[in-house]
């Protein structure tokens, strides 16, 4: 079992201190996006469809069904007298033509809900709850005939939006959705990441993050899923760092469109990478390593990680060695401290860092 190189006296692991965050350059960018927007009407059935084949479907930063059976009630009540229903807001996917729902996330799965006749996908049938006693106490199919066509006929007015520019940022549909909903906590960029290019490489990170070794080194998991986020930082690192230009979060989102839907290979090979590197790191530095103090400093952890998967042949104190060297070296500490996603810095360090360890096997 490795001993700890840098060993401190608190054992808990702090997932939420994370050093060299690459959340901290967000403000540095300045994105203007391009973007078509046009209104569509779709009646109930026509949207229960599309939600029956994933053509409409609720992003992961979208919070759970709230709703109490009243609350839909209401909504359900209100379609059936004729009165008029706020518009709904659909971000259609350039590549796929599906639709996230950005706002509108309660009404559209009531609707479903009524329709299909259970409440909250449990084993409740959904009966209408404190509404007029024409309506009270039925479900979609007991309502009358009449009533029942102009509930599935009813118009739900719907704004879609599509992002044109910029191509390799699909980032504005989590402004909208941060504006729309202002009370809200802003979302980070990986749990943008998981909606926006949802996948099965999205799966891979998933499965990736619950690696056992893993789990000891960075800690609990994440409630942000920045943990997700620094095995996708490796990754892209390790085999596209030669197209790395600042800032990381546009290089992230690139990296992760682009393989968006990984072929059998390509998913076998980034599990290797990451699953037999992160084994190696912990051999030779230990359940403490990255974290030159009690923070994990991402610039580290990206550095080192790297140089053990390009460095097959180092030993575990091969490893150590390098790593005691590295956190002495000046350049390293200035590389991983200051401007930490500059093109400079990104590549100066990686590279000092596989060199110290070529030269410690």
């Amino acid at each position: 079992m490795a001993t700890d190189i840098n060993p401190v006296n608190n054992d808990l692991m702090a997932a939420d201190q994370i050093e060299g965050d690459v959340s901290e350059d967000l403000n540095d960018e300045d994105v203007v996006y391009n973007i078509n927007t046009f209104g569509a009407d779709f009646t109930v059935d026509g949207l229960v469809k599309r939600f029956d084949r994933g053509d409409i479907y609720r992003p992961e930063f979208q919070r759970n069904f709230v709703w109490t059976l009243p609350q839909a009630s209401k909504f359900i009540e209100s379609i059936l007298l004729g009165l008029p229903i706020p518009s709904v807001f659909l971000y259609r996917e350039e590549s796929t033509q599906k639709h996230l729902i950005v706002d509108g996330l309660q009404r559209l799965t009531t609707l479903h809900a009524f329709f299909k006749g259970r409440f909250r996908h449990n084993d409740k049938v959904f009966r209408l709850k404190d509404v007029k006693k024409r309506f009270e106490g039925r479900t979609h199919e007991e309502l009358e005939e009449e009533d029942k066509r102009r509930f599935e006929d009813a118009v739900i007015h719907a704004m879609i939006i599509q992002q044109t520019s910029p191509d390799n940022d699909n980032s504005s549909v989590f402004h909208i959705f941060d504006r729309l909903n202002s009370n809200g906590t802003p979302l980070q960029p990986q749990e943008m990441r998981a909606a926006i290019y949802h996948g099965s490489f999205q799966e891979l990170l998933g499965t990736l993050n619950m690696n056992i070794i893993w789990r000891e080194i960075f800690g609990g998991a994440h409630k942000r899923s920045k943990d997700q986020e620094l095995i996708l930082r490796f990754l892209a690192l390790l085999n596209n760092r030669q197209n790395y230009q600042k800032p990381m979060k546009a290089f992230l989102n690139a990296f992760m469109g682009a393989h968006r839907e990984i072929s059998l290979d390509d998913k076998a090979k980034f599990a290797t990478q990451f699953a037999g590197t992160i084994q190696r790191a912990h051999a030779g530095i230990g359940k403490r390593a990255f974290r030159p103090q009690r923070a994990m400093n991402v610039a580290v952890y990206d550095a080192v990680m790297v140089a053990i998967a390009e460095c097959p042949a180092a030993s575990p104190e091969d490893i150590g060695q390098a790593y005691i060297e590295l956190l002495g070296n000046e350049e390293f500490i200035r590389m991983t401290s200051d401007a930490t996603s500059d093109e400079g810095n990104i590549k100066g360090r990686i590279d000092l860092a596989v060199s110290t360890l070529h030269a410690a096997a």
